[in-house]
């Protein structure tokens, strides 16, 4: 028997080719992988105990805490309607999740998605009032366009950190405001109808809605559209070079830069699919839900997006999650407060303990240093060790 054939035998992988792992294998990794496993546990005892926390705020104000409770945690699904009603939430976080899990990759805090969904859905509007295009065509355009606007958006921050070196975050959330204002200037000097006493566009054409997936709901295609984009960002971040580099200048910039990748160059796509993805959500919504655009005030989906992003530990393939997670809560807060006593702003605290939990990266940090410890320790290179071969007993 030649050596190829005992190799095959002994199914010893090929040099250069990464073993696959089975279902079962992969699972199993992953549960005594502790770098994996303990970031999982944090955004799962995060979810725990703001549901808990919430529970606890239930019973501290509500008149009939049981009641309340029982709508807050079963309403999303006690009715056909709101089953529905969950789906149709979960697609603006889930576009601003997906936006920020490519922000995040690259380590920059950037939340300038608020402005490219903010403004996509106000290009997406003029696309919508304005323009006579196919049914099938027409949203496309309106989603193409309006991405593309974002995305152009989305490398303001980016450029002033590379050219000034201003913090992304501070200036994304002043630049958050200047294009609120003038996608509102817009609305109401450009697109505004002025037969109605509310600030309200004109109303879309026909064919700029998108179709339903279900007869007699609101849920729409978009839903699809959504799915689509997170496979598409997970084969972006993890199958494609682009990716790679955007994952290399994340974890550590300086080796990038000395591995021959720019890193500037990097920031500057990385920040303009960020924004091209909230421009196309931006484009989703208004196509999907409404019939003029009536936002009286920015929805911020950017901050459901930044706890759908914590939530999936960046990874685009687990925003399904965390977007439904996000969604059922304030499905539930809705149903509950119509039915009960207790304001649907709580939800805004829960937010604001899941945000403060999964931003402690000292909860990991602990647990990984203790491991790391009694690594050493164990191993014969602690203190311990040192003391008892004279490295401890110096004079």
């Amino acid at each position: 028997m030649n050596s190829d054939s005992a190799a095959r035998d002994a199914k010893i992988p090929e040099p250069g080719r990464p073993r696959r792992l089975k279902p079962l294998g992969a699972a199993k990794l992953f549960f005594t992988d502790r770098d994996k496993l303990e970031p999982a546990l944090v955004s799962f005892l995060a979810v725990l105990f703001s549901i808990a926390a919430g529970i606890g705020l239930i019973f501290l104000v509500s008149k009939d805490p049981v009641q309340s409770t029982k709508n807050f945690l079963l309403g999303p699904v006690l009715r056909t309607y709101n089953v529905y009603y969950t789906m149709i939430a979960m697609v603006p976080i889930t576009f601003t999740g997906l936006a920020l899990c490519i922000i995040y990759q690259s380590k920059y805090l950037s939340l300038i998605v608020d402005s490219c969904f903010y403004m996509g859905a106000v290009v997406a509007t003029a696309i919508g009032v304005n323009w006579a295009l196919p049914g099938v065509v027409h949203p496309i355009v309106a989603m193409l366009v309006s991405g593309l606007v974002g995305g152009l958006i989305g490398l303001l921050p980016a450029i002033l950190k590379i050219k000034w070196r201003a913090n992304e975050l501070v200036s994304s959330l002043m630049l958050n405001y200047v294009f609120y204002f003038l996608g509102s200037f817009f609305i109401l000097y450009f697109l505004r109808d002025r037969d109605q006493a509310i600030l309200a566009s004109m109303p879309f054409r026909k064919s700029f809605a998108l179709p339903k997936l279900v007869a007699n709901t609101q849920l729409h295609w978009g839903f699809i559209v959504a799915a689509v984009f997170i496979v598409l960002v997970s084969l972006f971040i993890y199958r494609t070079k682009w990716g790679y580099e955007i994952r290399m200048i994340g974890a550590n910039p300086k080796f990038a830069a000395y591995a021959g990748i720019s890193v500037p160059t990097v920031a500057l796509y990385s920040h303009f699919v960020s924004g091209f993805i909230g421009g196309v959500g931006g484009a989703v919504e208004m196509a999907g839900l409404y019939k003029a655009f009536i936002w009286q005030m920015n929805p911020s989906y950017a901050w459901d997006g930044v706890i759908v992003a914590m939530l999936a530990r960046k990874n685009p393939k687990y925003v399904p999650l965390s977007a439904l997670f996000l969604a059922y809560l304030r499905v539930g807060a809705d149903f509950m407060s119509r039915r009960g006593d207790v304001a649907f702003e709580f939800i805004t605290l829960l937010q604001g303990l899941i945000i403060l939990i999964l931003a402690s990266d000292k909860i990991v940090n602990y647990f990984k240093a203790r491991r790391l410890r009694k690594a050493a320790l164990a191993s014969g290179f602690g203190p311990a060790s040192a003391a008892a071969n004279g490295g401890g007993t110096a004079k």
